[in-house]
């Protein structure tokens, strides 16, 4: 006689880009042990893989497309998948702001980090007087990238690589051009016509872009001060 199966809770939370709620599985041994030998492997192409196919099977909705989604809904639903697997309560090693050189280990509930949205915060970009510019936010191969990634590329290469890569759109009055009319040499060439002031509009998407973030109150075990800290992205709260 078959050994029974092992019943997985579901759960449900809201995508922060869209508002729509999806219901999601906790990761399975198996999913887990895919998910340290990719890391193990420093192989960018195979963490992203990995991560792919982990939350294409944790996922439980269906029309989800784990490529096309935001960065910060990639990093808000592993943190939550994986807070669902392993436990809700993360233990993140702070850099105490008294001194700047001393780490405390803060415990923090995965319920507690949420997704920050910055008022400011717009993809709607005015180059000059004709012509506008339209961002989508980076996507799964980003996030491994900003997350896992260990080549050693400039961080100047990898910033205009990324900005190129979310270029959704340029128009006018009269006429646009969507990522699919241009190739990636004539995106560079285009932003590098840029003066300085039209490309830190450009930054400033990525700067105010929503992102996970939590405040925690840190006490210096030496000094025995008080300070807090901000936490921003996936990789601050696996730290």
């Amino acid at each position: 006689m078959p050994l029974p199966k092992i019943s997985t809770p579901t759960y449900e939370l809201e995508l922060p880009s869209t508002g729509k709620t999806i219901k999601f599985r906790p990761f399975l041994v198996k999913e887990e042990k895919l998910l340290v030998l990719a890391l193990e492997s420093d192989d960018t192409k195979e963490i992203t893989n990995a991560i792919k196919a982990v939350l294409k099977d944790c996922i439980q909705t269906r029309g989800i497309k784990v490529e096309t989604l935001p960065t910060f809904d990639i990093e808000y639903l592993f943190l939550n998948i994986r807070g669902k697997s392993v436990g809700e309560d993360i233990e993140v090693s702070v850099l105490c702001p008294d001194d700047g050189e001393t780490y405390a280990e803060v415990q923090i509930s995965i319920d507690d980090i949420k997704v920050s949205k910055d008022s400011e915060h717009t993809n709607q970009i005015k180059i000059d007087d004709k012509l506008m510019m339209e961002m989508r936010y980076p996507s799964l191969n980003q996030f491994v990238k900003s997350n896992f990634d260990f080549a050693e590329d400039s961080q100047v290469d990898q910033s205009f690589e990324l900005i190129a890569s979310c270029v959704d759109k340029v128009f006018s009055e009269d006429e646009a051009w969507t990522s699919e009319d241009f190739t990636k040499k004539e995106i560079n060439d285009f932003l590098e016509q840029m003066n300085s002031s039209q490309f830190k509009q450009i930054e400033k998407f990525f700067t105010t872009m929503p992102k996970l973030s939590h405040e925690v109150e840190v006490v210096n075990p030496k000094t025995k001060k008080k300070g807090k800290v901000v936490l921003e992205g996936l990789s601050s709260f696996f730290a």
